[in-house]
């Protein structure tokens, strides 16, 4: 495990603007990772400015926790997902906050450390899991997965057009042997591309290798959730920031502010009856906001990342039953 990872908080000055941390304000970092944002949210709220850092990594925990301390007892690490936000919060006694930040990328310390398996870039282990307590990995993924559910995975999650050559290739290979490392698969993924088709702006097997991710962390299906229960945690005026990373976290995130936005009666036709309900939130952000080429030469990674903010302006009263 690489214990000096670098580290570069992606649109850390637009996080910073957007939340505008307040001393006696308490934040919720729902994918801490090595705790960049996190350390900026808490030297704009000092001296009493408290922020929640949860993550599904407990190696990144551990890092962030040497990194930071506890700043005074400003800073609460918690190991745990973030579609559980709700029960993390009651466990914590805070009723409401007043910000919220995912950051959904894949950290640089994860990616570059070959035993975790995320990338073909360093051969590994396949895993892939940001909780290696949980018992689903990529490797079983791989080698268990009936052919038409995996081809369906890599074309779900992955948008992978190559999709079905890539699963049968996969079936062709485990037939005679397990497939491992992580180079074994991306070598298998690469030869079940056409030849012309292979050499393109991205490695042949990027998407499939996002996929399997996806699915073995169930990643969207854990944003779609906790989107809910963030809109629901936030105080009137707070506001809930996200940074996806490629086109499906970003959808989601789209797709569900604007059904927030829209008045309740929208949402509830049993209400429409009844007088115009404000919407739970307004949307900030109408065109995401990406990194400046500035930031991008410094950090690469920050090219795909996309900001939407929404500001939650209804009072209580509101449910998750409304969100849903």
């Amino acid at each position: 495990m690489n214990q000096n990872p670098e580290h570069i908080p992606v649109l850390l000055n637009e996080i910073i603007d957007m939340l505008s941390p307040e001393s006696e304000g308490i934040y919720i970092d729902g994918t801490i990772g090595l705790g960049g944002h996190t350390s900026a949210i808490l030297d704009a709220s000092i001296p009493n400015g408290r922020v929640i850092g949860i993550d599904l990594d407990p190696y990144a925990l551990e890092l962030t926790s040497d990194r930071l301390g506890d700043r005074d007892n400003r800073l609460t690490l918690v190991h745990g997902n973030f579609r559980d936000l709700d029960q993390i919060l009651t466990q914590n006694s805070v009723s409401a906050v007043d910000g919220i930040l995912l950051d959904l990328g894949v950290s640089s310390m994860q990616l570059n450390t070959p035993d975790r398996g995320f990338s073909f870039l360093n051969s590994g282990q396949l895993d892939m899991r940001m909780n290696p307590n949980q018992r689903v990995s990529a490797l079983k993924i791989v080698n268990e997965t009936k052919t038409e559910q995996l081809a369906n995975i890599i074309y779900e999650f992955g948008e992978e057009r190559w999709s079905r050559r890539i699963a049968r290739a996969i079936e062709r290979v485990r037939k005679t042997s397990k497939i491992t490392t992580t180079q074994q698969l991306a070598e298998t993924i690469s030869a079940a591309i056409p030849r012309k088709k292979r050499y393109q702006r991205i490695h042949p097997a990027t998407r499939t290798f996002q996929a399997l991710r996806i699915a073995v962390n169930q990643e969207l299906e854990s944003l779609d959730i906790v989107l809910n229960h963030a809109i629901t945690a936030l105080k009137s005026g707070g506001k809930l920031c996200v940074i996806s990373f490629h086109s499906l976290e970003d959808r989601i995130v789209k797709r569900r502010f604007r059904e927030l936005a829209k008045p309740s009666n929208d949402l509830n036709p049993q209400l429409a009856h009844q007088k115009l309900i404000p919407p739970p939130i307004e949307i900030v952000t109408k065109r995401p906001i990406t990194a400046s080429e500035e930031e991008i030469s410094k950090n690469p990674r920050a090219r795909s990342a996309k900001l939407r903010v929404c500001t939650k302006i209804c009072e209580s009263g509101i449910t998750n039953q409304t969100f849903i």
